[in-house]
């Protein structure tokens, strides 16, 4: 089935399902993905080779002018966004220029949009970076992804192109210190033939008691819904069971968003 790629570095505003009026920025190329992780369900499809990629990346400064037109243009028709979020063709962290860039779009949107938030959405391989991680904790909404506590699972899942082990991973999302946002994309289906299925009971008792270590400030749980590179092989869960599982995070007192 059909999947897409971002073709500008700055897109929208969209409506968001989790973080409402977006305004986006791609901090990759425009006619391919870059992102150490594979995952099965991308909507913007598979990653290719990296490494030949690299070179299309926008510089910072043409990041910092294509945000500030655009932030101008929408003060001028009096449209405002409620989060400025660096999402896009893979994964954001990824671009050698992200701390600074983040530095930039603090100072624009302070300028155009105070009330607008930043968000960054990222699969958390960087995270122990320390230059990444602190460029993280400035923004508004730091939105990092855990699918499963489980090695076997994000191996079959999110088909690292980078070594991650998840109780390594989990330790590091907990020295945010709650700064964070949890985001995990429920699925079900078939892949390669194997069962896909992070919902069971088993998943969700080990997941659980990485999300009480982890401690975020929220949780964000969703389901797939655009064109996957794997199409119906690969199933949407059910509202019904995002939302017993938002009530078990919610048992452990934290705020938990469903988006079905």
């Amino acid at each position: 089935m059909a999947t897409f790629l971002f073709d500008e570095i700055i897109f929208g505003p969209v409506k968001s399902r989790r973080l409402g009026v977006s305004l986006g920025i791609n901090l990759l190329p425009t006619k391919r993905k870059i992102c150490n992780f594979n995952c099965i369900y991308c909507e913007c499809g598979l990653t290719r080779n990296i490494e030949k990629a690299v070179s299309h990346l926008p510089h910072r400064e043409e990041v910092y002018k294509a945000l500030e037109n655009k932030l101008a243009e929408m003060k001028i028709n009096k449209q405002s966004p409620d989060v400025i979020t660096y999402a896009g063709n893979g994964e954001p962290t990824l671009h050698p220029e992200f701390p600074g860039i983040i530095d930039d779009s603090i100072i624009l949107r302070n300028k155009y949009f105070p009330e607008a938030e930043i968000a960054v959405l990222s699969n958390a391989t960087t995270i122990t970076q320390p230059l990444i991680k602190a460029a993280l904790l400035k923004a508004d909404k730091n939105i990092l992804k855990l699918d499963s506590a489980f090695d076997s699972t994000i191996k079959l899942h999110n088909q690292p192109r980078v070594n991650i082990n998840a109780k390594e991973l989990i330790e590091n999302l907990a020295a945010f210190d709650g700064k964070l946002i949890i985001q995990t994309l429920f699925l079900q289906g078939e892949y390669k033939g194997k069962i896909i299925d992070n919902t069971t009971n088993e998943e969700i008792e080990a997941w659980l008691k990485a999300i009480k270590k982890i401690n975020p400030s929220e949780v964000m749980i969703y389901t797939i819904s655009r064109d996957t590179p794997y199409g119906n092989k690969l199933k949407k869960v059910p509202v019904t069971r995002l939302r017993e599982i938002a009530s078990m995070v919610e048992n452990l007192g934290i705020k938990t968003q469903v988006s079905g």
